[in-house]
Protein backbone atom coordinates (compact mmCIF):
# COMPACT_ATOMS: atom_id res chain seq x y z
CA UNK A 1 0.00 0.00 0.00
CA UNK A 2 1.16 3.66 -0.94
CA UNK A 3 0.05 6.81 -0.64
CA UNK A 4 1.52 10.73 -1.50
CA UNK A 5 0.43 13.04 1.05
CA UNK A 6 -1.49 15.55 -0.44
CA UNK A 7 -2.27 18.99 0.69
CA UNK A 8 -5.62 20.55 2.43
CA UNK A 9 -5.48 22.92 5.08
CA UNK A 10 -7.69 23.49 8.45
CA UNK A 11 -8.51 26.82 9.64
CA UNK A 12 -8.93 26.35 13.89
CA UNK A 13 -9.96 29.33 16.35
CA UNK A 14 -6.88 30.35 18.39
CA UNK A 15 -7.25 32.38 22.00
CA UNK A 16 -4.09 34.46 20.75
CA UNK A 17 -4.47 35.38 17.60
CA UNK A 18 -7.74 34.55 16.34
CA UNK A 19 -8.50 32.21 13.33
CA UNK A 20 -5.35 30.72 11.82
CA UNK A 21 -5.10 28.62 8.58
CA UNK A 22 -2.53 25.99 8.84
CA UNK A 23 -1.81 24.19 5.46
CA UNK A 24 -1.28 20.12 5.97
CA UNK A 25 0.34 17.28 3.75
CA UNK A 26 -2.07 14.50 4.33
CA UNK A 27 -1.48 11.06 3.43
CA UNK A 28 -4.79 9.18 2.40
CA UNK A 29 -5.30 5.04 2.95
CA UNK A 30 -9.07 5.43 1.70
CA UNK A 31 -10.38 4.78 4.42
CA UNK A 32 -8.27 1.29 5.11
CA UNK A 33 -6.42 2.67 8.31
CA UNK A 34 -7.56 2.78 11.69
CA UNK A 35 -7.78 5.84 13.52
CA UNK A 36 -5.88 4.87 16.19
CA UNK A 37 -2.89 4.32 13.71
CA UNK A 38 -2.65 8.18 12.56
CA UNK A 39 0.66 10.22 12.90
CA UNK A 40 0.80 13.91 13.39
CA UNK A 41 3.92 15.11 12.03
CA UNK A 42 5.68 18.48 13.05
CA UNK A 43 8.68 19.87 11.38
CA UNK A 44 11.70 22.11 12.31
CA UNK A 45 13.81 25.54 11.69
CA UNK A 46 14.23 26.38 8.31
CA UNK A 47 11.85 23.01 6.81
CA UNK A 48 7.98 22.47 6.51
CA UNK A 49 5.63 19.52 6.66
CA UNK A 50 7.09 18.81 2.97
CA UNK A 51 10.22 17.21 5.54
CA UNK A 52 7.89 14.29 6.18
CA UNK A 53 7.28 13.27 3.11
CA UNK A 54 9.52 10.61 2.65
CA UNK A 55 8.92 9.17 5.78
CA UNK A 56 4.90 9.30 5.11
CA UNK A 57 5.32 7.40 2.22
CA UNK A 58 6.85 4.23 3.83
CA UNK A 59 4.85 4.66 6.59
CA UNK A 60 1.77 4.59 4.37
CA UNK A 61 3.02 0.98 3.15
CA UNK A 62 2.68 0.02 6.58
CA UNK A 63 -1.16 1.17 6.97
CA UNK A 64 -0.31 4.33 9.15
CA UNK A 65 -1.32 7.59 8.21
CA UNK A 66 0.36 10.72 8.77
CA UNK A 67 -0.78 14.49 9.04
CA UNK A 68 2.02 16.88 8.46
CA UNK A 69 1.48 20.43 9.49
CA UNK A 70 3.37 23.57 8.10
CA UNK A 71 3.28 25.09 11.62
CA UNK A 72 2.43 28.09 13.05
CA UNK A 73 4.71 31.29 10.95
CA UNK A 74 5.53 29.13 8.28
CA UNK A 75 1.73 28.31 6.51
CA UNK A 76 1.45 31.23 4.45
CA UNK A 77 -2.08 32.08 6.40
CA UNK A 78 -1.10 32.16 10.28
CA UNK A 79 1.79 34.18 10.64
CA UNK A 80 0.35 36.36 13.75
CA UNK A 81 3.33 39.42 14.08
CA UNK A 82 4.95 39.22 17.38
CA UNK A 83 7.24 37.07 19.24
CA UNK A 84 4.21 36.64 22.21
CA UNK A 85 2.40 34.51 19.48
CA UNK A 86 5.13 31.42 19.48
CA UNK A 87 5.68 30.47 23.24
CA UNK A 88 5.33 26.55 23.50
CA UNK A 89 1.46 26.82 24.78
CA UNK A 90 -0.04 28.52 21.84
CA UNK A 91 2.19 25.99 19.34
CA UNK A 92 0.56 22.86 21.40
CA UNK A 93 -2.38 24.46 21.20
CA UNK A 94 -2.64 24.52 17.69
CA UNK A 95 -1.59 20.98 17.39
CA UNK A 96 -4.71 19.75 19.82
CA UNK A 97 -6.64 22.26 17.67
CA UNK A 98 -5.77 20.58 13.98
CA UNK A 99 -6.48 17.43 15.90
CA UNK A 100 -9.90 18.24 16.79
CA UNK A 101 -10.53 19.66 13.76
CA UNK A 102 -9.90 16.30 11.97
CA UNK A 103 -11.51 14.34 14.74
CA UNK A 104 -8.57 12.73 15.98
CA UNK A 105 -9.93 12.24 19.75
CA UNK A 106 -5.77 10.53 20.20
CA UNK A 107 -3.07 10.28 17.92
CA UNK A 108 0.64 9.48 17.69
CA UNK A 109 2.88 11.98 17.70
CA UNK A 110 6.30 12.96 15.60
CA UNK A 111 8.35 15.87 15.48
CA UNK A 112 11.93 16.55 14.23
CA UNK A 113 13.96 19.64 15.38
CA UNK A 114 11.59 22.66 16.88
CA UNK A 115 8.31 20.27 15.53
CA UNK A 116 10.62 17.90 18.40
CA UNK A 117 10.56 20.67 21.16
CA UNK A 118 6.73 21.22 20.40
CA UNK A 119 5.71 17.36 20.26
CA UNK A 120 7.21 16.66 23.83
CA UNK A 121 5.38 19.72 25.52
CA UNK A 122 2.14 18.57 23.64
CA UNK A 123 3.25 14.81 25.34
CA UNK A 124 3.88 16.01 28.35
CA UNK A 125 1.31 18.39 29.36
CA UNK A 126 -1.73 16.24 27.20
CA UNK A 127 -0.80 12.38 27.90
CA UNK A 128 -5.15 12.34 27.24
CA UNK A 129 -4.48 13.30 23.70
CA UNK A 130 -1.25 11.72 22.67
CA UNK A 131 -0.87 7.82 22.25
CA UNK A 132 2.69 7.45 21.23
CA UNK A 133 6.18 10.37 20.80
CA UNK A 134 8.67 9.93 18.78
CA UNK A 135 10.95 12.90 18.97
CA UNK A 136 13.44 13.21 16.34
CA UNK A 137 17.12 15.31 17.15
CA UNK A 138 15.83 17.74 19.83
CA UNK A 139 15.41 15.95 23.53
CA UNK A 140 13.33 16.55 26.42
CA UNK A 141 13.44 20.56 27.21
CA UNK A 142 14.44 20.16 30.42
CA UNK A 143 17.72 17.61 29.08
CA UNK A 144 18.44 20.17 26.38
CA UNK A 145 18.39 22.67 29.03
CA UNK A 146 21.20 21.27 31.23
CA UNK A 147 22.86 20.01 28.42
CA UNK A 148 23.19 23.70 27.18
CA UNK A 149 24.42 24.75 31.11
CA UNK A 150 26.54 21.53 31.63
CA UNK A 151 27.97 20.16 28.40
CA UNK A 152 30.63 22.64 26.52
CA UNK A 153 30.07 20.77 23.56
CA UNK A 154 26.29 21.37 23.46
CA UNK A 155 26.64 25.18 24.32
CA UNK A 156 29.15 25.53 21.78
CA UNK A 157 26.56 23.79 19.09
CA UNK A 158 24.14 26.51 20.47
CA UNK A 159 25.99 29.33 19.40
CA UNK A 160 24.09 29.87 16.17
CA UNK A 161 20.97 30.65 18.52
CA UNK A 162 22.57 34.16 19.41
CA UNK A 163 22.51 35.36 15.78
CA UNK A 164 18.85 33.83 15.28
CA UNK A 165 17.42 36.21 18.74
CA UNK A 166 19.05 39.70 17.00
CA UNK A 167 15.81 40.84 15.37
CA UNK A 168 16.80 42.48 11.72
CA UNK A 169 20.08 41.30 12.27
CA UNK A 170 19.43 37.40 11.98
CA UNK A 171 16.73 38.41 8.71
CA UNK A 172 19.59 39.94 6.97
CA UNK A 173 22.09 37.95 8.11
CA UNK A 174 20.10 34.75 6.94
CA UNK A 175 18.61 36.22 3.82
CA UNK A 176 21.42 38.19 2.37
CA UNK A 177 22.55 36.91 -1.46
CA UNK A 178 19.89 34.50 -2.04
CA UNK A 179 19.71 33.04 1.30
CA UNK A 180 23.21 32.19 0.80
CA UNK A 181 23.54 31.07 4.59
CA UNK A 182 19.72 29.21 4.77
CA UNK A 183 21.15 27.50 1.99
CA UNK A 184 24.50 26.44 3.39
CA UNK A 185 22.54 25.04 6.66
CA UNK A 186 20.41 22.98 4.37
CA UNK A 187 23.08 21.65 2.19
CA UNK A 188 22.59 17.99 2.90
CA UNK A 189 18.94 18.29 2.44
CA UNK A 190 18.08 17.23 -1.28
CA UNK A 191 18.19 20.41 -3.64
CA UNK A 192 14.48 20.23 -4.37
CA UNK A 193 13.39 20.44 -0.74
CA UNK A 194 15.91 23.20 0.21
CA UNK A 195 14.69 25.26 -2.19
CA UNK A 196 11.48 24.65 -1.55
CA UNK A 197 12.25 25.55 2.50
CA UNK A 198 14.17 28.66 1.53
CA UNK A 199 11.30 30.16 -1.21
CA UNK A 200 8.76 30.23 1.23
CA UNK A 201 11.29 31.80 4.08
CA UNK A 202 11.78 34.76 1.24
CA UNK A 203 8.17 35.69 1.39
CA UNK A 204 7.55 39.16 2.99
CA UNK A 205 7.72 38.39 6.77
CA UNK A 206 8.03 34.23 6.54
CA UNK A 207 11.44 34.54 8.28
CA UNK A 208 10.87 36.67 11.05
CA UNK A 209 7.85 34.61 11.86
CA UNK A 210 9.93 31.08 11.98
CA UNK A 211 12.85 32.75 13.71
CA UNK A 212 9.98 34.13 16.99
CA UNK A 213 10.13 30.19 17.74
CA UNK A 214 14.00 30.94 18.98
CA UNK A 215 12.83 34.45 20.21
CA UNK A 216 10.03 33.67 22.49
CA UNK A 217 12.10 31.32 24.22
CA UNK A 218 12.61 32.80 27.16
CA UNK A 219 9.49 33.78 27.90
CA UNK A 220 8.43 30.23 28.26
CA UNK A 221 7.57 30.64 32.30
CA UNK A 222 6.45 26.97 32.56
CA UNK A 223 8.80 23.64 33.19
CA UNK A 224 8.02 20.76 30.98
CA UNK A 225 6.61 18.00 33.00
CA UNK A 226 8.10 14.33 32.23
CA UNK A 227 6.39 12.68 29.39
CA UNK A 228 4.27 9.45 30.44
CA UNK A 229 3.11 8.26 27.02
CA UNK A 230 5.82 5.71 25.21
CA UNK A 231 8.31 7.05 23.57
CA UNK A 232 11.45 7.04 21.19
CA UNK A 233 14.22 9.72 20.60
CA UNK A 234 15.51 9.56 17.18
CA UNK A 235 19.24 11.15 17.41
CA UNK A 236 22.01 10.79 14.94
CA UNK A 237 25.69 11.43 15.76
CA UNK A 238 26.99 13.48 12.45
CA UNK A 239 24.00 16.21 13.78
CA UNK A 240 26.02 19.49 13.66
CA UNK A 241 23.49 20.89 16.27
CA UNK A 242 23.08 18.66 19.06
CA UNK A 243 25.34 16.74 20.77
CA UNK A 244 25.30 13.24 22.57
CA UNK A 245 24.88 15.07 26.04
CA UNK A 246 21.18 15.78 25.88
CA UNK A 247 20.37 12.81 23.96
CA UNK A 248 21.87 10.45 26.79
CA UNK A 249 19.87 12.56 29.65
CA UNK A 250 16.23 12.13 27.40
CA UNK A 251 15.57 8.84 29.24
CA UNK A 252 15.04 11.02 33.00
CA UNK A 253 12.43 12.58 31.57
CA UNK A 254 10.31 9.71 30.32
CA UNK A 255 8.20 7.77 32.86
CA UNK A 256 6.92 5.36 30.13
CA UNK A 257 8.51 2.61 27.69
CA UNK A 258 11.37 4.46 26.53
CA UNK A 259 13.98 3.76 23.20
CA UNK A 260 16.99 5.72 22.38
CA UNK A 261 17.37 5.12 18.44
CA UNK A 262 20.67 6.05 17.28
CA UNK A 263 21.43 6.89 14.09
CA UNK A 264 25.41 6.60 12.63
CA UNK A 265 27.15 9.02 10.20
CA UNK A 266 23.74 10.62 9.51
CA UNK A 267 22.92 15.06 9.62
CA UNK A 268 20.49 16.65 11.17
CA UNK A 269 18.20 16.18 8.55
CA UNK A 270 16.98 12.92 9.82
CA UNK A 271 13.64 13.05 8.12
CA UNK A 272 14.90 13.97 4.37
CA UNK A 273 18.06 11.78 5.15
CA UNK A 274 17.04 8.72 6.82
CA UNK A 275 13.67 8.45 5.84
CA UNK A 276 14.01 4.90 6.07
CA UNK A 277 14.59 4.09 9.94
CA UNK A 278 12.94 7.07 11.12
CA UNK A 279 9.85 5.64 9.57
CA UNK A 280 10.95 2.29 11.23
CA UNK A 281 11.12 3.33 14.48
CA UNK A 282 8.01 5.16 14.47
CA UNK A 283 6.44 2.32 13.25
CA UNK A 284 7.42 -0.16 15.63
CA UNK A 285 6.42 2.92 17.96
CA UNK A 286 3.24 2.86 16.91
CA UNK A 287 2.56 -1.20 16.55
CA UNK A 288 4.57 -1.30 20.02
Amino acid sequence: MTATLQPDSVTIQTADAGPLTLDLLRSDLAGTTDPADVVIALHGFPQGARAWTRVADLLAADGIAVVAIDQRGYSPRARPVGVEHYLDNLLSADVLAVADALGLERFHLAGHDWGSHVAWVTAAHHPGRVRTLTAVSVPHPSAFGRAIRGDADQAERSQYMKLFRQPGVAEETLLVDDAAQLRAALDDVQAEDAEHYVRRLQEPGALTAALSWYRGMGMNKAETPSVTVPTTFVWSDGDRALGRAGAELCREYVDADYRLVELHGVSHWIPERAPQPLAEAIAARVRG
